[in-house]
């Protein structure tokens, strides 16, 4: 049965969870690893919608599998981060179906995250967007500066957030369009996630092992370019095709 199944129960106060789908420079993923790693999070729930891709995940050192797309958890904080080992279909209406229900009946608010191609110099932009009252989270976080399109399996459950009425962020932030970029995942954390949440997130190892955290996500960022896959991408309406 589709569902998201509980695999420890928590007591948790109206937590935000941090969406991690893989999407352009894989910026989300590198986020929620690294929270999840920073925290010792726990695996609160699997995540087996409708839609999603019907495979098994296996780590080194250890016997268990698990499912592709998993919910961890740090009770302390509140906080929730959203982990898939595998692309998302947009097309996926059963998973959107069913997250965006869980978001509502278990009080979650998301913050979403989504990646625009570029390849800025210096630091990159971030930019927020919202639905519900979301809004009022943002705080000093600057609006985008031209019109767009958040696509892939981020955009579909921003759309539906904002069709249902749920309280949401959505952050964009300017990022390397063919390879994994750590330092967009320093600049979402910082100026976004951070605020938006009040829970510290230190960043320091996302510097310090971003040539790791390259190599590793290559692979998937590759296969993000295949044209079969949509990946979560922003693009603003000048780019939109």
């Amino acid at each position: 049965m589709a569902q998201i199944r509980t695999i420890e129960e928590l007591d948790l106060d109206s937590p935000y969870i941090v969406e991690g789908l893989p999407g352009i420079g894989l910026v989300g993923q590198i986020i929620v690893d690294h929270i999840e790693d920073s925290f010792g999070m726990s695996e609160h729930a699997a995540v087996d919608c409708e839609g999603l891709p019907q495979v098994a995940v296996f780590q080194e050192g250890t016997h268990d599998v698990r499912s592709p797309v998993r919910i961890h958890a740090d009770e302390e904080n509140d906080l929730l981060v959203l982990q898939s080992d595998v692309p998302v279909s947009p097309k996926a209406e059963g998973f959107v179906d069913c997250l965006v229900g869980w978001l509502e009946q278990e009080d979650v608010t998301p913050v979403f995250v989504s990646g625009l191609p570029s390849r800025p110099e210096g630091v990159p932009s971030l930019f927020g967007v919202s639905t519900g009252d979301g809004g009022s989270l943002l705080g000093d976080i600057e609006p985008p500066e031209q019109g767009g399109v958040v696509s892939g399996p981020t955009g579909a459950l921003l759309k539906a957030a904002n069709d249902r009425g749920i309280d949401s962020v959505g952050l964009i932030v300017e990022t390397d369009p063919q390879f994994p970029d750590p330092a967009a995942a320093r600049v979402v954390v910082e100026k976004g996630i951070t605020p938006v949440t009040g829970v510290e997130i230190g960043t320091d190892a996302l510097v310090e092992k971003s040539e790791e955290i390259m190599e590793a996500k290559k692979q998937l960022a590759e296969r993000l370019q295949d044209p079969e896959e949509e990946a979560t991408t922003a693009t603003t309406t000048g780019m939109y095709h």
